[in-house]
C-alpha cells in the first residue's frame, strides 16, 4: 500500500470549486513536485492533507491511517508529517531551542535533555549550529526557513510537506533553503513540494504534477514533463520556461559547443547578442577558476533558465570540489584573475551560494 493516498477529494469555498475528484498515491521515498498556475489548487490540497481545510469529499490516507474519518486520531496521524510553510510560523517569543524542543516534550513526552541533543544534531544538519539561542527576529528569512524544517524533523515524520518554502524569502536566501531540501530528498525523505523554483523542481523530483482545471491535469517524470508536456495547458505552462544544459567532465571540454549552444538558446528566443555575450563571457569566468581549484575531480554542470513570463534570466553552476564562490571576498584568493570576479560582479542582479556535502551551487540572476 502507498505511503499516502488520495482518492476523490473534492474542495470548495463557497461557490468557488478548487478541486474535484482529485487521485493521488504516493510511494515512500517519493518526491512529488506540485505546478502550476495561481489558484489552481496546488498549496490546497497540502492543507487538505493535515485537515488544515478541511475536504467536501474524498479519503485522504497517510500511512494506512485515514485522516478524513470521522474517528480519526487526526493530532495522531499529523505527528507522521511534517508541514513548512511560506512564512516560516516559528514562536516569535521562543528562542530557536525552544521552537525546536517544545513539540517532542509536550507530544512525543520526550525528556528537554535529549530534545535538545536532537535539536542540536539537526542545527548540525541544515548548517546552523550556532543559532542554538537566537531569537526568531534575529535571524535572516532563509535561517527562520531552515530552523522551520528542523523543527519539523524533530518530530521524525514520515513525509514532509513544503507550501512554496522559498516565495518569501530574498533571491539571496533562496539557495540555502533548497540546498537544505536537496539533502533531505537525498535521505530518501517522503516529500510534496508545491515551488515556483522549476529548476529546482526539475532537478530533485521523482515525479512532477501539473495542476489546472480543479486538479492534477498531467503528471509524469521532470523529464516528460519539463521536455515533452503532452496536454495542451501543461505545454502553454512549460513553454514559458525555457532551459540549457552542458555538462563538463573532462578538462579537454569544447568551449566553443558551449558558447555555440548559448548563442543558439539566446538566438532562438529572441533574448540579443547583448545578452548572449553576458552569458558567455560569464560562463568562460566560471568554469576555469573552477577547474583550477579541483584540477582532479572536474564535474560541471552550467544550466540557464529562462521565463517567458516575467523575462527573468538565471545562470546555475553546480560543481563538485572544494568550495567555490567568486562573490564572496576571499575569491581572490582563488581567482588569479580579478577581472573575473569584477566581471561577474558586475553582471549578476542577484546571486547566491550554497556549498554542502561537497557540492557548490550557483545561482546568479541575470
Amino acid at each position: 500500500m502507498s505511503l499516502i493516498e488520495i482518492k476523490g477529494l473534492c474542495k470548495s469555498f463557497g461557490s468557488l470549486e478548487v478541486l474535484k475528484d482529485v487521485n493521488l498515491a504516493v510511494e515512500e521515498g517519493e518526491v512529488i513536485a506540485i505546478i502550476g498556475g495561481s489558484g489552481c489548487g496546488k498549496s490546497v490540497t497540502l492543507r487538505c492533507m493535515e485537515l488544515l481545510e478541511a475536504p467536501d469529499a474524498g479519503k485522504i490516507i497517510i500511512d494506512d491511517q485515514e485522516i478524513t474519518a470521522k474517528d480519526a486520531d487526526i493530532d495522531k496521524i499529523r505527528c507522521s508529517m511534517g508541514m513548512v510553510y511560506q512564512n516560516f510560523n516559528l514562536f516569535t517569543h521562543m528562542n530557536v531551542m525552544d521552537n525546536l524542543c517544545l513539540a517532542p516534550v509536550h507530544l512525543r513526552k520526550m525528556s528537554r535533555e535529549n530534545a535538545e541533543k536532537k535539536a542540536r544534531n539537526l542545527l548540525n544538519q541544515v548548517g546552523l549550529p550556532e543559532k542554538a539561542y537566537a531569537m526568531p527576529a534575529n535571524l535572516s528569512g532563509g535561517q527562520k526557513q531552515r530552523i522551520a524544517i528542523a523543527r519539523c524533523l524533530m518530530m521524525d515524520p514520515k513525509i514532509m510537506l513544503f507550501d512554496e518554502p522559498t516565495s518569501a524569502l530574498d533571491p539571496t536566501m533562496v539557495g540555502e533553503v533548497l540546498a537544505t531540501m536537496r539533502g533531505l530528498a537525498k535521505k530518501k525523505m517522503t516529500m510534496l513540494i508545491v515551488t515556483h523554483e522549476m529548476n529546482f523542481a526539475k532537478e530533485i523530483a521523482d515525479r512532477v504534477l501539473f495542476f489546472a482545471d480543479k486538479g492534477i491535469y498531467e503528471q509524469g517524470t521532470p523529464k516528460q514533463i519539463f521536455e515533452n508536456p503532452q496536454r495542451e495547458k501543461t505545454i502553454s505552462f512549460i513553454k514559458k520556461l525555457k532551459f540549457f544544459n552542458y555538462h563538463i567532465t573532462d578538462k579537454n571540454f569544447d568551449l566553443m559547443a558551449i558558447q555555440g549552444g548559448i548563442y543558439d538558446f539566446v538566438n532562438r528566443y529572441g533574448l540579443g547578442l547583448k545578452t548572449a555575450n553576458r552569458l558567455q563571457l560569464c560562463t568562460e569566468e566560471l568554469i576555469y577558476p573552477i577547474m583550477e581549484l579541483n584540477p582532479d575531480r572536474i564535474d560541471i554542470e552550467i544550466s540557464i533558465e529562462y521565463s517567458e513570463a516575467d523575462k527573468t534570466i538565471l545562470l546555475i553552476c553546480t560543481s563538485m570540489g572544494a568550495s567555490f564562490n567568486p562573490f564572496a571576498s576571499e575569491a581572490e584568493d582563488t581567482m588569479e584573475d580579478n577581472l573575473s570576479i569584477t566581471i561577474l560582479q558586475n553582471m549578476a542582479k542577484h546571486h547566491t551560494h550554497t556549498y554542502r556535502n561537497g557540492t557548490n551551487i550557483l545561482h546568479i540572476e541575470m
